[in-house]
């Protein structure tokens, strides 16, 4: 069975997709950029505090969806550029624990949507 998760405290899809789909156990979380959900700015001035709304936006679907960052078990990030791989892992080392972080890749791209900086999407499970 197929159900999607929306909520307000994260943004809105700007396309024809859903912020998460569930298939059973599973939760696919659509790549979130950082849009500040209450205000509806984009955050692109300051790395740490864009990659931070990114990871906030995440943590927002999967608490609508009754799971918490420990669920995660992959997660993909999308930079557009990799010199500013260490500063978005660091920030990103906040969010999960090292024992149990999800596995990941991190893939440098030529644009991301709104021209941002960082995009992360993930997948949870519900155990």
């Amino acid at each position: 069975m197929k159900t999607t998760v929306k909520t307000a405290n994260a943004p809105a899809p700007i396309g024809p997709y859903n912020q998460a789909v569930y298939a059973g156990n599973t939760l696919y979380i659509s790549g979130q950029i950082a849009i500040n959900p209450k205000s509806g700015d984009l955050i692109t001035d300051d790395l740490e505090k864009e990659t931070i709304q990114v990871l906030e936006n995440l943590k927002a679907i999967l608490l609508e969806a009754g799971l918490n960052m420990n669920h995660v078990v992959k997660t993909s990030i999308f930079i557009s550029d990799m010199n500013n791989f260490g500063k978005i892992n660091e920030v990103y080392a906040r969010y999960f624990d090292s024992d149990m972080a999800p596995a990941r890749e991190t893939v440098e791209v030529a644009n991301l949507p709104k021209f941002v900086n960082v995009e992360i999407s993930a997948i949870a499970v519900k155990f």
